[in-house]
């Protein structure tokens, strides 16, 4: 497995640690080591875990390919996007541990995953592509529609609104706030519960939910990278 995301078995419980050492950026060697991480974990384990490293659980895409030009950041959003797509779709239940800061990349990676739980602290989490000239993508969009409060919705979007931990919470990007000590424990703990589920009947009735936001976002994926911008 990748440095940059180890991984650990833990009884029926993948967990996999995301850490570069910096901000957590969303490479394309990142994004690869997380759809080898998945893969792995659908053959031997029962849920997943994804935790950042302490403060950090992603900053989002690496801003020095985004900085390199059209091709380079149409590339690379795009298989982010396929990322996204691949933990929406993930065949065992998935728990984002955030450990600390979540921005762009970072805050979706939350919105796909099955279960959010997030460290308290002095962390920002959200949306942040429009305050630093980016237009949000339409898969993008698209989890945030499905996954956050409908009444914070344009705030967190449209005016790259970024919340606390206990914000975050209450717009949608988390499911729970825990003490930073106690994340990694509740996290185990809580995809070893989720482990337990009929996967059968887990995987058919997240088709029946997020079949339709699925296949909008495949249906427009291609078009919308094409026309998408850096400042």
């Amino acid at each position: 497995m990748s440095d940059l995301i180890r991984y650990e078995l833990r009884d029926s419980v993948a967990l996999l640690r995301f850490d570069d050492g910096r901000a957590n950026a969303v490479s394309q060697a990142a994004i690869d080591a997380l759809h080898a991480a998945l893969a792995r974990a659908e053959k031997e384990a029962s849920a997943v875990v994804l935790v950042g490293r302490p403060g950090r659980f992603s900053a989002g895409f690496d801003l020095s390919v985004i900085s390199q030009g059209q091709g380079a950041s149409r590339a690379l959003v795009t298989a982010g996007g396929e990322l996204l797509l691949r933990i929406v779709e993930a065949e065992l239940p998935v728990v984002a541990a955030c450990s600390g800061h979540a921005l762009a990349m970072g805050a979706l990676i939350l919105l796909a995953a099955d279960l959010r739980i997030g460290a308290s602290g002095d962390f920002k989490i959200g949306l942040n592509e429009v305050a630093i000239k980016l237009t949000l993508p339409r898969f993008a969009l698209e989890l945030a529609e499905a996954r956050l409060s409908r009444r914070q919705l344009g705030r967190a979007t449209t005016l790259a609104e970024i919340y606390d931990p206990a914000g975050a919470l209450g717009v949608g990007y988390l499911d729970r706030v825990v003490a930073p000590e106690q994340l990694e424990a509740e996290a185990l703990a809580a995809a070893a519960q989720l482990g337990k589920l009929s996967l059968g009947a887990y995987r058919a009735t997240k088709r029946k939910l997020r079949g339709p936001m699925l296949e909008r976002i495949r249906a427009t994926l291609t078009e919308d990278m094409a026309g998408w911008d850096t400042p």
